[in-house]
């Protein structure tokens, strides 16, 4: 499976991001699909899931408020959205994909959000 996310840029605080995460080939071997975010100088943190099948989502309780998870089998394309956006959202924003039995360990290249004025 290769992955490829896409939506970044600059944001105002207070605003929206959408990002999407597009995979491709072996797309029958992904159980699921996470988004992850980097910040400098932090460790990955782990945002939101989702499973292709059953769409049932998993969401970091830092974000419950502000984050929804969907996916769109028929475009093999899993989107993230984020209210609320503050400067500390700043981050690279990744998404990867999971096997039934593994953990997240297929990434794809992430997408840089800044969230600033």
């Amino acid at each position: 499976v290769q992955l490829q996310a896409f939506g970044g840029g600059l944001v105002q605080p207070g605003g929206s991001l959408s990002l999407s995460c597009a995979a491709s080939g072996r797309t029958s071997s992904s159980y699921g699909i996470g988004w992850f975010r980097q910040a400098p100088g932090k460790d990955r943190e782990f945002v939101a899931a989702i499973n292709w099948n059953s769409g049932s989502t998993m969401i970091a309780s830092a974000f419950k408020e502000r984050v929804t998870i969907s996916r769109d089998s028929a475009k093999n394309t899993v989107y993230l959205r984020m209210n609320g956006l503050r400067t500390e959202d700043s981050a690279v924003y990744s998404c990867a994909s999971r096997t039934i039995d593994g953990p997240f360990n297929l990434w794809g290249q992430g997408t840089l959000v800044t969230v600033s004025s």
